[in-house]
């Protein structure tokens, strides 16, 4: 067996953190879709929670994120280092300490689990520790650097936030949280291998068995392929379960139809250029299911709300 380990590098000297440092910790790109996730499940769910203890929640699922994120990049420091997509990261580049980030992470993240607990409920609390825990121990220490499988079973982390914001408002687990939990997590492969490919110089340096290295550009565009096609149906599911209406049948048809579309682009090209196209359509996919679902759920709710006056 090919050994994908890579020797853990030093980083230069810290000239002096700044807050902005920090906040690249927590990678605020990837929390913001996190939080629009976690949001949808709050405004979802069925039942009330007060205004101020859903700002709260949604405050706590993207403070575990964060740190998530920070105490990531404290371990993967050695091969952000080699990679360049992240060697211009605060710890590789020298303005953070690695100490210092672990710790901020560390605290970060219990700080929102023992938050959401106490101000929200402890079946959000404990969602949002397994999310954690699953990212840092599962994802990042463990799945990463051994398995071309990393993302799949590791996407599991970033497709729990609905249902932590569902379980804010019901205080459990139920079918249509379990969907949407789904429906990110079929999507995260697709997405980031489509990343891979154009980044497969980065992966490779740094020892990482991202599918695009270890079965190759082809295989991997074929089970992109696959999984947009199984997402297809989930994608649409919400609507057969109620928490969708038409305009969510309709759209998430279409987004899924070009979805699938990019997929076979992406299996028939020669160059980079459809997998960074459907790398970035595959945001903006995700991003429109959810506003759609959350859209109509809002205007649904004012409209019942003015027939009832």
């Amino acid at each position: 067996m090919t050994d994908l380990s890579i020797e853990r590098v030093s980083t230069g000297p810290v000239s002096g953190s700044t807050p902005g440092d920090y906040i690249e910790l927590l990678k605020p790109r990837v929390m913001s879709l996190v939080v629009f996730t976690g949001l949808a499940g709050i405004v979802l769910a069925p039942g009330h929670i007060h205004p101020v203890l859903a700002a709260v929640a949604v405050l706590c699922i993207a403070v575990g994120a964060g740190a998530s994120g920070a105490i990531n990049m404290w371990y993967d420091r050695d091969i952000d280092a080699v990679m360049s997509r992240t060697v211009r990261r605060p710890i590789p580049s020298g303005r953070v300490e690695p100490e210092n980030a672990l710790a901020f992470g560390v605290i970060l993240a219990a700080a929102s689990v023992v938050v959401m607990g106490l101000a929200v409920n402890w079946a959000a609390s404990a969602l949002l520790a397994m999310t954690i825990g699953f990212y840092v121990f599962i994802y990042t220490m463990w799945l990463k650097r051994r398995t071309p499988q990393n993302i799949v079973i590791g996407g599991a982390a970033g497709a729990f936030p609905p249902m932590i914001g569902w379980a804010a408002v019901t205080g459990g687990v139920e079918l249509p949280s379990i969907l949407l939990f789904l429906l990110i997590f079929l999507w995260t492969p697709p997405h980031f291998w489509a990343l891979a490919l154009f980044r497969n110089g980065d992966y490779t340096r740094a020892g990482v068995p991202m599918m695009p290295v270890v079965a190759g550009p082809d295989a991997t565009k074929r089970q992109m392929l696959a999984y947009t096609l199984v997402l297809l149906p989930v994608a649409v599911a919400p609507y057969f379960l109620g928490i969708g209406g038409l305009a969510y049948l309709i759209g998430s048809s279409l987004l899924g139809a070009f979805f699938v579309l990019c997929a076979v682009r992406v299996l028939r090209a020669t160059d980079d250029k459809p997998a960074k196209q459907m790398f970035g359509f595959s945001i903006l996919y995700l991003f429109l299911l959810f506003a759609l679902l959350m859209g109509e759920h809002l205007v649904s709710g004012i409209l019942t709300t003015g027939g009832g006056a």
